[in-house]
């Protein structure tokens, strides 16, 4: 028995009116989203980067200005040239292409780090110490091997081509940031050779507040630079090393890297630079860390650690771009590259330059650059001016107090309109200073302020006002799942008749052979087989998240991107049916040592519109799905047994799925009640999935068959097939193909055959 003092109870009251009424909930949700900015939380801040990125997106690329193009290393120049890296020579060859040209910066966002071998120079060498060790003093052959020597010493021929052309040429090099990027420990001397190597490229002035105790400059461990003939041989060097956010998303650059006692500038500053005709160049400190660098008139303003914020100009290629294939074939007309700042880069993702910025995840790294120098050039830099934090600040109180004295005296509906008119009206007043102004205000406290002020005083309602929804939420607890409860109360009319269409994936699979079990056991022993393999079966569609829609007899449907939107919905389905037919095979490992059948089962796949949502009647209501698309999964279930395959796809999922698979083409199949041929495709396992030698070579025998097939070659596809079943003598698709080019070839085909199989079957065959 509880004792509880007379005296206690008041107070308690009393308390709980002082903390339980809007007055204090707006003020304590006001003062968590002020400690909140105050120590600005990595989640939250990751949050308001991911924002910021929108309003990017929200805003549209710009047009940037003529001075910067990209000469690409893209997968037209790879095909062209042959892969990457190139033969210094190729790259000679493309610095006298551009200075002819016209460019007026040559910056390069490539290293050159290591010698070119050449088993003819290394030949050359042999041959030179051979001479000096036998003293031949014979002019006409050290002419001769000096002659040849270059010839074939690309890295020479790129170091003429660097000190001849007329466009200051810039190379980029990186810094390593820390020992573990190296992956070893550099002695003091090597890291102090290797500043010195670049040491002519420093910043030569660097301006420091007396009153700062120290500049948070982002400190480097070690640079990572070119050959040093080749950075003797040009005008500059500059890093073009990037920094990611939390999130992997390149939003900075950094203008200034201490390397040592010295300061060092990016690829971007000092083609700027030279552009501008070497102004002079410096970064400037104040009490509170970096303010910028300063380029002769032009001043970029940097965050406190000397960092610029990207003002992207929108998505990859937004700058003019071309193929090196087409400058060194001579394709461009005469001037494209004139007082041009040029740079040359890898945008082809194979060889592994691509960055995710705002605008998207394929970023070409040079493009950054481009970036940057536009904004430099432009000087319209996005800034977050000194005033910001106290606007912000007075965003998160103001909003605040604004939704605690409307609220409490406002409908339920009401409320959330006005709230949610907050919300946007900011979020937009924020993007236009954003997309107008190029002030980036914060948006998540004060949204998280209006958020958090609505939650906690509709939450208050809930508590102390709609205690008949806390009553229908027991009541429907007791018949219905939880998040059938959920969708009840927040929407009632979802579980009256009809639904909405969606681009789904279904899977339905059939017990092979199971009627033939069916008649020779009781009633009781196949509804107890049904239930345990359903039960196993079911627990893998679980395990990828997916909806079982209903079991009828031995079949079973499962559905996946519902009610749960899933955009890898046709992902989770082959996955799915890939764990069943493991577990079925471990299943009838377990089975026949207790006289229980092994289970086989046929799988059809297929993505599409559906119809889903609650069907039924007014008697009995259930989630499902229909449609075409539904029935196509159901008929290529069927096909598995013509072909002797377990596992059957259409082309629709094939095409969502590719690359994370490995599939198999099986046919062109008409099925009944569709006039256009669907591709269908066997499903063999995950990717990366290690296959048979011998599997391997079936595979690319079985695809090479296909096409001899469909022009009508019997004899050539035959013999492709007939290796197939040499290697694989049960391999289904392979048996068929071969016994209709054998069928084919006696009886061939109309004249308008178009190499599709016509399967006239009902949707239940089986």
């Amino acid at each position: 028995m509880k004792f509880q003092a007379p005296w206690l109870a008041p107070k308690l009251a009393l308390l709980k009116s002082l903390v339980f009424n809007p007055a204090a909930l707006t003020a304590g949700t006001i003062a968590v989203a002020a400690a909140l900015f105050a120590l600005s939380p990595a989640v939250l801040e990751v949050i308001e980067l991911n924002w910021l990125d929108l309003r990017f997106r929200a805003r549209g690329p710009l047009a940037p200005g003529p001075a910067v193009v990209m000469a690409a290393i893209d997968e037209k120049s790879l095909a062209a040239e042959g892969r990457w890296p190139w033969p210094r020579s190729r790259i000679a060859a493309l610095v006298d292409a551009l200075s002819r040209d016209g460019a007026k910066v040559i910056g390069f966002d490539v290293l050159f780090s290591e010698s070119e071998e050449d088993a003819r120079l290394a030949l050359i060498g042999k041959l030179e110490r051979a001479v000096d060790a036998m003293k031949i003093d014979d002019a006409r052959l050290k002419g001769l091997l000096l002659e040849s020597r270059t010839a074939v010493d690309h890295d020479r021929m790129l170091v003429s081509a660097i000190e001849r052309s007329s466009a200051p040429v810039v190379l980029g090099y990186f810094f390593h940031m820390s020992e573990e990027s190296v992956g070893f420990r550099l002695d003091a001397p090597d890291i102090e050779r290797r500043l010195e190597a670049i040491a002519g490229s420093k910043y030569p002035l660097v301006y420091r507040d007396p009153q700062a105790q120290s500049a948070p400059f982002i400190k480097a461990y070690a640079p990572q630079g070119n050959l040093g003939g080749l950075t003797a041989a040009a005008a500059s060097s500059g890093y073009f090393s990037v920094v990611s956010d939390p999130d992997g998303v390149v939003r900075w650059l950094p203008l200034v890297v201490q390397g040592g006692d010295d300061f060092f500038p990016p690829l971007a500053v000092l083609s700027v630079w030279h552009y501008l005709g070497k102004p002079q160049l410096s970064v400037r400190s104040g009490p509170y860390g970096v303010d910028g660098v300063q380029i002769g008139e032009r001043f970029v303003p940097t965050d406190e650690a000397g960092r610029l914020f990207i003002n992207y100009r929108g998505p990859p290629q937004t700058f003019p771009t071309y193929s090196i294939s087409d400058i060194l074939a001579g394709k461009l007309p005469s001037g494209t590259f004139k007082d041009r700042i040029v740079l040359v880069g890898a945008t082809a993702i194979g060889i592994g330059d691509i960055r995710t910025t705002p605008f998207g995840p394929l970023f070409p790294g040079p493009e950054v650059h481009a970036n940057v120098i536009d904004n430099i050039l432009a000087g319209d830099f996005v800034e977050r001016p000194r005033w910001s934090t106290v606007f912000d600040l007075s965003a998160i109180v103001g909003l605040g107090l604004i939704l605690g004295l409307i609220l409490p005296r406002t409908s339920a509906l009401a409320g959330l309109l006005f709230s949610g008119a907050l919300f946007v009206g900011y979020v937009f007043a924020a993007y236009w200073l954003f997309a107008k102004a190029r002030i980036g205000l914060n948006m998540v406290y004060p949204v998280f302020t209006v958020a958090a002020t609505y939650t906690m005083l509709t939450l208050y309602r809930y508590l102390s006002e709609e205690r008949e929804r806390r009553r229908i939420r027991n009541t429907f607890q007791q018949y219905v799942a939880p998040d059938v409860v959920e969708l009840i109360l927040k929407d009632p009319a979802g579980v009256r008749l009809g639904g909405e269409e969606k681009v789904l994936t279904a899977l339905l699979s059939d017990m092979e052979g199971f009627s033939t079990y069916s008649e020779r056991h009781t009633p009781k022993e196949i509804i107890t087989v049904l239930s345990d393999y359903y039960a196993e079966m079911t627990d893998e569609i679980f395990a990828v998240q997916g909806t079982l829609v209903e079991y009828v007899g031995d079949e079973l449907f499962a559905l996946y991107g519902a009610p749960v939107t899933q955009p890898d919905h046709a992902k989770r389905a082959c996955a799915c049916a890939l764990a069943m037919q493991a577990r079925r095979a471990a299943l009838g490992d377990a089975w026949e040592k207790i006289g229980r059948p092994r289970i086989k089962a046929r799988t059809g796949i297929n993505s599409g519109n559906m119809l889903v949502g609650n069907i039924g009647s007014k008697y009995r209501i259930h989630y499902a799905a229909t449609g075409d698309s539904v029935n196509l999964a159901s008929r290529l279930e069927g096909l598995n047994k013509i072909y002797g395959t377990e596992i059957m796809i259409s082309g629709h999922t094939a095409e969502l799925v590719a690359g994370a698979f490995r599939l198999r083409e099986l046919d062109l199949t008409r099925v009944k009640g569709r006039e256009q041929a669907l591709r269908i495709y066997e499903l063999i396992g995950v990717a990366d999935m290690p296959l048979p030698a011998e599997q391997k070579e079936l595979l690319n025998l079985y695809e090479a068959g296909l096409t001899p097939y469909r022009e009508r070659r019997w004899d050539e596809a035959l013999e492709l097939f007939g290796k197939c079943l040499r290697l694989r003598p049960n391999d289904g698709p392979s048996q068929l193909m071969e016994w209709r080019c054998r069928n084919y070839r006696d009886n061939p085909p109309p004249e308008d055959w178009d190499g599709t199989f016509e399967d006239r079957r009902g949707r239940h065959s089986k």
